[in-house]
Parts: C-alpha cells; structure tokens; sequence
C-alpha cells in the first residue's frame, strides 16, 4: 500500500494489490473522517492504525462512496465508528451484499475474515460534515454506479471523486448520461486536487484536460456503440474499437484501461440492442 500526503492534513492510500484502488483519511482536531476503505484486510489495517496514531481525537466517520466491494470490504475493521453513505448504497448492499462477499471468499482466501458492514447513516441529495475549520461536503454523483458520492473537502479544493473519475471512466452498471451529468458537476467545481477512485491523483494543471477527455470519450463511445448497431455490427467488429481510438490511453492502471473499455462497448451495445427491440415491439 502506497500513502500520500496531498494537503497538510489529508492523505491518499492506495492499493498495491487492486488495481491502485484509493481510500483517504481527512484529519482534524476535532477527529478524522475516512473516505472509503480498502479490499484486503492486510492494507485497510495498515490505514486504520494510521488513522488511530495520528489522530488523537479518534476517527468520527466512515464515508463509503459506493458499494462496490473494494471500497467498502475494509468497514468491518473500523468497529463502533459511523459510516456514511447515500441511500442506495445501503439498499444495494442489503440486496446483493452478502452473496457477492461469499463468492469473493471462495475465490480470495484472505478475505475469509471480512465481515459486511452496512452504512449507519445515510442522505439522499447532498449531505455536510463540519469538523474543526473544515466543510465536508458529500455530493450525490451517479454514473458509474447509481449510488455514487463524491467528497468534497472546500477549504482545501480537494475532491475525493470516488469512480465517479476514473482514467477510463467505467459504466457497466452505470449509466452513460449521468456518468456526463457527474463530470460536468465536477467540472463546475474550483479545486486544486482530484483523488480518483483508481488511478492516483490529478493536480490542478491536469484536471481539466482530464475531465473534458473524459467527456469527449463518453461522447464518442455513445457515437460509436449506436452506430454500430444501426448497422448490424457483430460483437467482435465493435471491440476492434479500441481505447486509443476512442481518444484515451490504454497505459493507466497496469494496462487495464482497454478491458475497461471493452466492457463499456459491450454493456452499450446490449443496452442500445435491447431497446430497439423494445420499440420494435
């Protein structure tokens, strides 16, 4: 696991084991907020005795920003302290949470300790945690998945976008219209520093080129995708699209970007083929 200084009081963890998943710990006088947490075991402990040491007053909050597995699997370890998140991720959890962890223990021994963890408080809309001289604003950011929250910390200009920014952003799931609804959000907002949920940091000079190519795919995939359809394109001539057409690099994330991007030509294109049969009737 990797540790990050990105403001005086604000750090970035992130996986070295999956694919550079990111949590955050945001420290105060008054006690710590935690954004997200890690899927092994071995490095959402490793962030809680961090948190533990360096923050005197204790950690008052868990913020889960969706409720995909590694974000959340870590929320058992930071026992007795509230977690926070949006109404559907809850419901999401309640639904398929279980199921999910005991598929994953099967495949991933390490995670047979895990135990799930369900939000205590939840929001719809947008919610807001005031510790000490910080504004804490967790905004409701659907897209990747329906639930998304995105963290805002005003004072320092820092997002923690949760996957709601990603190098390639990633809609299986999700839905393409919000997903530009969320990026257009994100752009609207002054800020020097972006955490993404995988992938590491983007610094001020980055986050605009990165949000309007983001944009800019999005765009081009829903092009792409509808036509091809259109035309009666097979599965195989859709994926010979690849990332680097469609404007982005198939370099972040240890050369994962172009699976990333294959899977959303694949959700598009079964999505757009349902509903023109659909209207066909």
């Amino acid at each position: 696991m990797l540790r990050e200084r990105v403001a005086e009081t604000i750090y970035v963890f992130t996986s070295s084991r999956y694919l550079e998943v990111a949590a955050g710990l945001i420290m105060t006088p008054q006690g710590c907020v935690v954004v997200d947490t890690l899927p092994f075991p071995s490095e959402s402990r490793q962030m809680y005795e961090f948190a533990r040491r360096n923050c005197p007053a204790g950690i008052r909050w868990v913020v889960n920003t969706h409720f995909h597995a590694d974000h959340i699997y870590g929320n058992y370890l930071f026992e007795g302290i509230p977690i926070i998140a949006h109404e559907e991720t809850r419901a999401m959890l309640e639904r398929v949470g279980e199921q999910a962890l005991e598929e994953a223990k099967q495949e991933t021994p390490e995670l047979r300790e895990v135990r799930l963890r369900l939000p205590d408080i939840t929001y719809r809309g947008r919610a807001a945690i005031r510790l000490a001289d910080y504004n804490i604003e967790l905004i409701h950011a659907p897209g990747h998945s329906s639930d998304c929250t995105m963290v805002y910390i005003e004072e320092e200009k820092i997002l923690f976008a949760g996957d709601a920014v990603l190098p390639v952003p990633y809609i299986v799931g999700g839905d393409l219209n919000q997903m530009l609804a969320t990026l257009q959000k994100v752009q609207s907002l002054n800020l020097e520093s972006i955490v993404q949920g995988h992938g590491g940091v983007l610094l001020r000079g980055e986050i605009p080129e990165t949000l309007e190519a983001a944009i800019n795919y999005l765009k081009k995939v829903r092009s792409f995708v509808h036509n091809a359809v259109s035309k009666g394109a097979s599965e195989r001539e859709l994926l010979a699209w690849d990332v680097e057409k469609a404007g982005l690099s198939r370099v972040p994330l240890g050369g994962m970007a172009q699976e990333l991007h294959r899977a959303n030509l694949l959700y598009l294109y079964r999505s757009f083929q349902k509903e023109r049969l659909r209207r066909a009737g």
